[in-house]
């Protein structure tokens, strides 16, 4: 049977790919300025939700014990180049981009010696004639790289998320959280407003003499001055007024719109940590910040998020650096993460209480490698 020219006999035959994305990775459909590097400024560096939540999520990955197949893959990986730590940039540009282009540098001897995590937002594709990417395209202002992505030993590995209108680009999480993102810096910045006036609404100051006189412009222009010089400002916040000649204050309250505003900004908070898969309780939400939530959380963010970016990123290098290394594998050694103790603990506790497993097989179960005659015979 044929398959977009896909033959189930195992050929090599790929299907045909479009030659342009539908969609460009670098835009969105949500009023921001059309740009990575604009989204990036406006949702990531100037929003504490959006960053503590990526932050979170890469630090994780950064920090998690990682294991290889061998010694010298391992060190690669987990090695710094130029002060960037690989795992942890490259998770951040899957997250913020959907796409991750890692670069491997070789030495004289064609054998890798470095791994470096390219600017997702500089890299173009160059497609063959049957749209699979032949050559990916590296620029920083009139400089470019040309890098190849093919054969057993590419010099860059492409990592990216799943984009349904796009054949050669991932799609990030940033799109996704851009309104609740605009939303957020917008109740930031009447907050901003609030605080510059006294941090309190304005109120207004009421001119009644009782004979139905009114101020002059002279006595007019000298109270606005002395509004402004005595009683405006955060300085001043709190300050008693003294007035005089009929005039007297009178307070504004909030409205029920401007009550609502400050739930609007705690439910646009929620609506972006749950965009990057991070619970809200861990970036700093009231409301559910109690012991045994942040536990359950912490082992939430774990499984639901790091976990399965670690594996994504991990196979994705992987099936890069077979060229050099054989039979590669990355994985995380989840029985030395601190937020799963408790779970892997429970699983070690079912394990040794079931009475009808022999030894190989609990240990089999738990993923150890069985023991050899020498061992079994010592461990007896």
């Amino acid at each position: 049977m044929k398959l977009f020219g896909w033959k189930s006999a195992g050929r090599d035959v790929r299907p045909v790919l479009a030659r342009y994305g539908l969609w460009s990775a670098g835009g969105s459909q949500t009023g921001w300025d059309q740009g990575y590097e604009a989204q990036v400024r406006q949702g990531y560096l100037r929003n504490p939700v959006a960053q503590r939540a990526v932050r979170l999520v890469c630090d994780g990955l950064s920090g998690a014990p990682v294991e290889a197949s061998s010694e010298g893959l391992r060190r690669l990986v987990m090695a710094r180049s130029g002060g960037q730590a690989l795992i942890g940039t490259v998770a951040a540009q899957m997250l913020l981009h959907g796409n991750a282009y890692v670069q491997v540098m070789t030495d004289p001897a064609g054998d890798p010696v470095d791994l470096y995590a390219l600017r997702p937002e500089r890299v173009s594709v160059e497609a063959a004639a049957d749209g699979w990417p032949a050559a990916y395209r590296y620029r920083v202002g009139e400089r470019s790289a040309r890098l190849v992505a093919e054969g057993e030993r590419p010099e860059v590995i492409h990592l990216k998320a799943f984009h349904p209108l796009d054949d050669h680009a991932g799609l990030g999480c940033l799109a996704a959280a851009a309104g609740a993102i605009g939303l957020h810096n917008a109740a930031a910045a009447w907050n901003r407003a609030l605080l510059d006036n006294a941090a309190r609404p304005s109120g207004a100051l009421v001119h009644d003499p009782g004979d139905g006189s009114v101020l002059s412009r002279e006595q007019f222009e000298r109270l606005r001055a002395e509004m402004e010089a005595h009683f405006s400002g955060q300085a001043n916040a709190g300050r008693p007024m003294l007035l005089e000649g009929g005039l007297k204050w009178q307070a504004l309250s909030l409205s029920p719109a401007d009550m609502d505003f400050v739930g609007l900004k705690a439910a646009a908070a929620r609506e972006i940590a749950a965009a990057f898969g991070v619970p809200p309780v861990l970036v700093g939400l009231s409301g559910d910040a109690t012991y045994a939530n942040y536990k359950e959380a912490q082992k939430a963010l774990w499984r639901l998020a790091i976990l399965p970016l670690a594996e994504a990123i991990f196979e994705g290098l992987v099936q890069g650096m077979k060229g050099w290394f054989e039979d590669a594998a990355l994985w995380v050694d989840v029985d030395r993460v601190t937020a799963l103790a408790e779970d892997r603990e429970r699983v070690w506790r079912q394990v040794a209480n079931a009475d009808f497993l022999s030894a190989a097989e609990k240990r089999a179960a738990l993923g150890y490698a069985p023991l050899d005659a020498a061992q079994a015979g010592g461990a007896a």
